[in-house]
């Protein structure tokens, strides 16, 4: 030992020994020449000693740097700089830039973007491994995808890689099979920055880390080999399933990748310490990552106008990246002093959708075949609407109709019942007759002998956002059904299922319900009637489903080509509930065939939607005391009474609604075909009346006049037409 003392008001060097138990001490003057000279030894020795430290922190410090780094600072002409190295590597896809968790990082899309390096190698491996990253999730891949991986043919490589439940893992090929350690679901939130370790020593564990915490480790005997392949961050190596499938014969194989944000991407040649990676979260201040949450879309300025309009909607950039679309992509019907909207989407493969004032979405399923060898044919399935399309047929101040045609397809994009000889197959017409109470018809029609067994038609199926639970949308008692009669009943949520009145369910069980309508937490409720004689399933749902996680995900707005899919965790829109289903009555019409259903969103009670569907299932006579009109009655496909003007020059005429108790009137509409002349003037029973509404509709032989007229009435209803 030494330390400063003085001696005679010198400085000096003292010196303690301590051979054993004793002690001894001398002190030599540093003035002197032989104490300049320890001075001068002690300085390099103490020089040397610090410098050693230091060799020593250094290499300690560079034993524990990256082989490899991207940081995502320097990109150009679709490649990236990876740092150790100065090498190129090749970004693909539709990729973008966000900040990241130190500077810039890489956002990937989960479709098509992904980063494979082309010039940085794999660093030799000392049977040890780390690899760590930064990322933040817009929602979970189909299926395990990696975040990071070497893999080459699946006998070599390892994987840091992101699960369907937002599980991660740490995989290694030993001897030729994938060992793993793996964390429990929900480890990495959405829309959080997350950092995670994948650690691998040869003969030893495997260990995950996630924001610097050790929450998997797995015992290993054995040692990889080196890996051939090269780097791949953010997709799949080889297409893939999605997890939780209901029909493997109705799923395909394809590429997935990983939605969101990567930054700091390492690879280290040893396993870093548990303080070291624990440092490595640390060392970055975390803020929110450019991730908005997913809703499905909004229409963000309402005309608050009784119309149809062309639009392109959107829903997330690297969703509507996808589409090779313009400005017309989509069609929105909006009503006059209302926030209720029905929305023909690609999302939904263009099955409208009615939309309340609060944003919960109702849809329909399409015309549906299937068989046991490609699953369901349907219009989910044309997850890129090359079969499916609309338009807009009529839009006037009276009446808007859609038309949404599409042919039921497979997941290999078969369609139905093709004909051999002439290539033809089936296609399905909808016709959507829309008109300002928020009420439409639904006319659906096929060609006959196209469609034919087996087949559905119809169910109900509410849509709900990212992150929505069915208990934010609808009331325990989630629907109610009626006939015209007025017998009631309710469909709920209820605690077993399978136990009677409620169960068990059997398709061998209908009910010849005829009226239907889900209890929406919201002012406006989604309500459909059927003609008499529907045949009509109910199926109660589970208590411990209704704020759970529930559905299906593969449609809406999913690209998977997958026909069916649970939902597990609630990242992704998602379909849920389905009943109740109904088989409407089926009528013939020439070489065609079709049923209609009196569909609407507004706020009516389900005692009003029983009498507003008694005006359509049992209508009013209409009595037309002129020759020149010809009178064809009540057409339940469109909600209209049909009349046609035989001179074909506008006349005015006096038409009477012969209503009852039985045949109640409520908004009828009227439609002269051949009417030819500007806009009418209409008196209800001698006088004019507010809300009336006069649409002119322009055709190739002329024009047609269509009349809404907002009245309610248990007796005879006098409609006079001026011009």
């Amino acid at each position: 030992m030494m330390e400063k003392a003085m001696v005679e008001g010198k400085i000096g060097l003292k010196f303690f020994s301590r051979p054993g138990n004793e002690q001894h001490e001398f002190i030599q003057p540093m003035n002197t020449q032989s104490g300049r000279e320890i001075m001068k030894n002690i300085k390099k020795a103490m020089v040397a000693f610090f410098a050693g430290l230091l060799i020593i922190g250094c290499l300690s410090s560079l034993a524990q740097s990256p082989r490899v780094y991207w940081d995502f600072e320097t990109i150009k002409n679709g490649k990236v700089l990876e740092v150790i190295n100065r090498k190129w590597d090749v970004l693909e896809g539709n990729y973008g830039l966000a900040p990241g968790i130190k500077g810039q990082g890489l956002r990937l899309d989960g479709f098509t973007a992904l980063l494979r390096s082309g010039e940085t190698k794999l660093p030799e491996l000392n049977k040890e491994l780390t690899v760590e990253l930064w990322l933040a999730l817009g929602e979970y891949p189909w299926n395990w995808c990696p975040a990071l991986t070497t893999e080459e043919g699946n006998v070599r490589g390892y994987r840091l890689e992101i699960g369907p439940y937002g599980q991660v893992a740490m995989t290694v090929c030993i001897d030729e099979k994938w060992v793993a350690a793996v964390t429990e679901s929900n480890v990495v939130p959405l829309r959080k920055w997350t950092h995670i370790a994948g650690l691998y020593k040869a003969n030893g564990t495997i260990e995950v880390y996630v924001n610097g915490v050790r929450s998997a480790v797995s015992m290993i005997k054995g040692e990889m080999k080196k890996s051939g392949g090269n780097f791949l961050a953010g997709m799949v190596a080889s297409p893939g399933k999605p997890s939780d499938i209901h029909r493997t014969f109705g799923t395909l194989e394809d590429f997935y990748g990983i939605d969101g944000i990567f930054d700091e991407i390492k690879i280290y040649d040893l396993a870093l310490t548990a303080d070291r990676i624990k440092t490595n979260h640390r060392e970055h201040k975390i803020v929110a990552p450019e991730i908005q949450p997913r809703r499905l879309p909004a229409i963000e300025k309402n005309p608050r106008k009784f119309g149809a309009f062309y639009t392109t909607l959107k829903y997330y950039p690297g969703w509507d990246n996808l589409w090779p679309v313009r400005e017309h992509a989509d069609v929105v019907v909006t009503f006059d002093n209302s926030e209720v909207k029905m929305i023909f989407w690609r999302g939904t493969r263009y099955s409208p959708a009615w939309v309340s004032e609060n944003d919960l979405w109702m849809a329909d399923q399409s015309v549906e075949a299937w068989n046991d060898e490609e699953g369901c044919f349907e219009h989910m399935q044309d997850r890129h609407c090359r079969f499916s399309h609309v338009r807009i047929i009529e839009n006037n101040e009276a009446r808007v109709v859609v038309h949404w045609r599409y042919a039921p397809v497979s997941i290999n994009e078969n369609t139905w019942r093709r004909d051999p000889k002439t290539g033809w197959e089936c296609w399905v017409d909808e016709y959507y007759y829309i008109y300002p109470d928020r009420t439409a018809i639904r006319n659906v029609s096929w060609k006959k002998g196209t469609l034919e067994f087996p087949r559905q038609f119809q169910e109900s199926l509410v849509l709900v956002h990212p992150e929505q639970r069915a208990c934010e949308v609808v009331e325990k008692d989630f629907a109610s059904v009626a006939d015209y009669d007025g017998r009631m009943t309710k469909v709920s949520f209820v605690e077993d299922v399978s136990q009677p009145p409620y169960g068990p369910f059997s398709w061998d069980k209908y009910h010849d319900y005829t009226v239907q309508q889900y209890n929406f937490k919201a002012k406006n409720k989604p309500f459909i009637c059927f003609e008499p004689d529907n045949k009509m399933w109910l199926r109660y749902e589970s208590l411990k489903n209704y704020c759970g996680v529930r559905g299906c995900n593969h449609w809406p707005v999913g690209q998977a080509r997958c026909d069916g899919r649970t939902t597990i965790v609630a990242d992704r829109p998602s379909h849920i509930i389905g009943f109740p289903i109904s088989e409407p009555v089926v009528h013939e019409q020439g070489d065609r065939e079709y049923w209609a259903g009196l569909y609407g969103m507004n706020e009516m009670k389900i005692e009003e939607v029983v009498k507003f569907g008694r005006t359509w299932a049992y209508p009013a006579e209409i009595v037309v005391e002129d020759n020149d009109f010809k009178n064809y009655g009540y057409d339940r496909g469109q909600r209209c009474y049909i009349l046609k003007n035989i001179n074909q020059k506008p006349t005015g005429r006096k038409i009477r609604l012969e209503a009852s108790g039985q045949s109640p009137v409520i908004n009828p509409a009227i439609l002269v075909e051949g009417w030819n002349g500007a806009a009418a003037r209409v008196l209800v029973d001698g006088r004019e009346l507010e809300g009336v509404r006069v649409g002119i509709n322009r055709t190739l032989e002329g024009s047609d006049l269509i009349l809404f007229i907002p009245i309610t009435s248990e007796s005879a209803v006098e409609i006079t037409l001026l011009y």
